[in-house]
């Protein structure tokens, strides 16, 4: 089995499915703000004061533990990151939309997500800063057209990943930051401790043996490594029934005995549609290719 799942790339009402385990999701999340204390405003803001660093604690928990586990999964061969939608980099206007956020956040008390959880809750600050975002986003829906150009062209970067930026490969990425995770959590209880006077020796020691367990899993992931283009090449399969029978092919003997087939309409479709970038490779000789091909093809023999 790999994942993502063909079952669950297609939300629609054909698909009930996906409206079930995306609420599930979505319920399992806001239950785990409104359990970790996040429809508290006054728990919220301390962060800026560093006297309670929960929300950071829960956040990087939180993406240190799906990180490990998507990379995981990828090392193992169970999911496709190229089929993982990334979201794209806009440093400049990432950068401004983070201040305008943190100024928010710091004067509101609230993140738009925490709010939501708060409201939901009954809490009348929540219910405000709720009314306050919606305002705000009609508000920038009805002046964006003055400043589209500039938010969705500084600093474009497109897809772009740590391993990337550092020219390291994704498993020492991932080791990484989970060091510095765990960094990060050692020092917001020390801040805890020297500026909101909290007594260290009463935090749950099962904490350590969490982070333990996550520092093993990332060093795994790093031993283990990301398989090469090569390698998730060589582990394609394709099933096809050949005289009522069950035969197993790779994707070269699929090429070699002409197996993979596509209707000149289908084609004809794909090409023309503009939401896809087509790339039809013509894998023929040389000398075939310059007596016919198709438009826009690229030979490679």
């Amino acid at each position: 089995m790999q994942f993502p799942l063909p079952a669950f790339m297609s939300v629609s009402a054909e698909n009930p499915w996906t409206y079930l385990v995306f609420g599930l999701i979505g319920f399992a999340f806001g239950f785990t703000l409104e359990m970790s204390g996040f429809g508290d405003s006054r728990k919220l803001a301390a962060q800026f004061y560093f006297t309670e660093m929960t929300v950071l604690k829960v956040m990087f928990t939180a993406i240190v533990t799906a990180m490990v586990l998507l990379f995981g999964a990828v090392s193992l061969g169970l999911l496709n990151f190229n089929l993982v939608w990334v979201n794209e980099t806009y440093l400049a206007s990432g950068i401004l939309g983070g201040l305008i956020m943190g100024v928010g956040f710091i004067v509101g008390g609230f993140c738009p997500t925490t709010s939501l959880a708060s409201a939901s809750t009954g809490k009348i600050d929540g219910m405000f800063f709720m009314l306050g975002g919606f305002f705000g986003a009609l508000l920038f829906g009805e002046t964006e057209k003055y400043f589209d150009y500039w938010y969705t062209h500084a600093g474009y970067f497109g897809r772009l990943t740590l391993d990337q930026v550092f020219g390291l490969p994704v498993g020492v990425v991932v080791l990484l930051v989970v060091f510095m995770a765990l960094f990060m959590f050692w020092g917001a209880e020390q801040l805890e401790r020297i500026f909101g006077k909290k007594d260290l020796t009463k935090e749950p020691k099962l904490r350590l043996a969490g982070a333990g367990l996550l520092a093993v899993a990332a060093i795994s992931v790093a031993l283990i490594g990301t398989p090469s283009t090569d390698a998730k090449y060589a582990k394609v399969k394709f099933d096809r029934e050949v005289d009522k029978q069950k035969v197993q092919y790779t994707a070269d003997e699929m090429l070699a005995n002409r197996l993979v087939q596509i209707h000149p309409g289908e084609l004809l479709a794909t090409m023309a549609d503009d939401r896809l970038i087509a790339s039809v490779i013509d894998v023929r000789s040389e000398a075939d290719y310059n007596l016919f091909h198709i438009a826009n093809s690229v030979n490679v023999p």
